[in-house]
């Protein structure tokens, strides 16, 4: 069972797919390096502030106690603080904000995330260890910093996705508009217009799929074009021999003796046993006209086949005082073997019906490496090198011969000759008399 899919759809939501996964993963990467970065920015000011402060600790005396600067009024200052200690443990100075106990227990960088919110501290002696720095800053502030820098970074995807799918979306239309006009004269086509398509333009990739039904077309158009030629010369034959049988029937009727209504029954035997044959032949060639490429095939011993063959042929070669003689080596071939008996009766037969009494058919097989062939000849009048050719077509009639046929025999056998691969040609018989027909197969 097909199962469908829109191209179009698929085509939008894998590029889609595509941009948005590049997209978040460079936004993913982008906002932490962003976070990284930021977070050596801002522990790199905390480290800068412990140092000037440092460097003013001269400013500060054991005897001056505790210096509280005034608000600066800056709205960030609320989210820094710090704290000058001396060795004794004494406060030096502080910020407005900053509490009376030592901001942290360890030198250099530590955090707090409790209910006074998440900070960030630094933490350190001069080089004579007479007075500590503690720098602090709300960790808020680099929250703020980085959420602001992820939504700019946020913002145009957001933007930029919807305008991308609809421009992807006018794009695949417009790209694949020539499947729709390829589809639109596929689907125009009538059994009588079978001609290929040929869009104004297509894209390189769609070639071969317009190639390939272009080529499906042909050959449907060539089955259909046969297939009515077929039919018509079927009417045309079968007309006759009907037409025959309907007027012995009529004969038969209107017999006024028994001897009378002998002879046309048996004339009307012979009719339908020749409308038999007719029928016969013109279903094997409807079998075998649809069909195309090679049957399926087994090894098949084409020596012992052609025996088979020549036996039920023997009492018709009686009845009419023919020789039909066997000259066969060991070949085997790769062949579909019904086919390939419908093939050698119907050379055989042939032969016997244009071979005329006391004549001879001779039927031969023989092997060489990498090829077998069939040759089944006759004493009969042969046909003319000019006519050979024709000889293939359905329901040829040559000239100068009065000997009753459907005129498919050797039809059916180029026909199935051609569907294992092998070549039949017509030749003079034995002695430039009569006619040979040599079918030679792959071995």
């Amino acid at each position: 069972m097909t199962r469908w899919f829109s191209l179009r759809r698929r085509l939008l939501l894998m590029l889609l797919g595509g941009v948005a996964i590049g997209w978040l993963a460079t936004l993913v990467w982008s906002y932490a390096d962003a976070h990284h970065e930021i977070d050596e920015l801002f522990d790199a000011q905390l480290v800068q502030a412990a140092q000037a402060l440092l460097a003013r600790r001269h400013e500060h005396t054991r005897d001056e106690g505790v210096d509280a600067p005034e608000h600066a009024g800056h709205p960030y200052q609320s989210a820094l603080k710090f704290q000058i200690w001396h060795d004794d443990g004494r406060l030096a100075a502080r910020s407005p904000n900053a509490p009376d106990t030592p901001l942290a227990r360890a030198d250099g960088f530590s955090e707090t995330n409790d209910r006074n919110g998440h900070w960030r501290y630094y933490s350190q002696w001069d080089q004579r260890r007479s007075h500590r720095v503690q720098v602090a800053e709300d960790h808020a502030t680099r929250d703020e910093l980085i959420a602001h820098i992820a939504w700019r970074l946020l913002l145009p995807p957001l933007i930029g996705l919807p305008l991308l799918g609809a421009w992807v979306w006018f794009a695949t239309r417009r790209s694949l508009a020539p499947l729709d006009a390829v589809a639109r004269q596929v689907g125009d086509r009538v059994p009588e217009r079978l001609h290929a398509v040929a869009p104004e333009s297509a894209p390189e990739e769609v070639r071969p799929l317009i190639d390939a039904l272009n080529g499906l077309l042909g050959r449907v158009g060539h089955a259909l074009e046969n297939e009515r030629r077929f039919t018509a010369d079927a009417a045309h034959e079968l007309r006759t021999p009907l037409a025959a049988l309907a007027a012995q029937a009529q004969v038969a009727m209107r017999a006024r003796d028994g001897g009378e209504r002998r002879h046309a029954l048996e004339l009307l035997t012979t009719g339908m046993a020749r409308a038999a044959h007719l029928v016969d032949q013109l279903l094997t060639l409807a079998r075998l006209e649809p069909e195309s490429g090679a049957p399926p095939t087994a090894r098949v011993r084409l020596d012992e086949l052609a025996q088979e063959v020549c036996a039920a042929h023997g009492t018709q070669a009686l009845d009419r005082d023919i020789a039909l003689e066997l000259d066969a080596v060991p070949a085997t071939i790769m062949a579909d073997q019904e086919l390939l008996r419908i093939l050698l009766r119907n050379l055989v037969d042939n032969a016997l019906r244009y071979t005329p009494r006391g004549g001879r058919v001779h039927v031969a097989v023989a092997a060489a490496p990498g090829t077998a062939t069939l040759t089944v000849s006759d004493t009969g009048p042969g046909i003319p090198a000019a006519q050979r050719e024709r000889a293939f077509e359905r329901f040829a009639r040559l000239a100068g011969q009065d000997i009753e046929g459907s005129g498919l025999g050797l039809s059916i056998v180029r026909r199935i000759a051609e569907r294992h691969g092998a070549g039949v040609k017509l030749d003079a018989g034995d002695g430039g008399k009569g006619l040979a027909v040599v079918v030679t197969f792959a071995g």
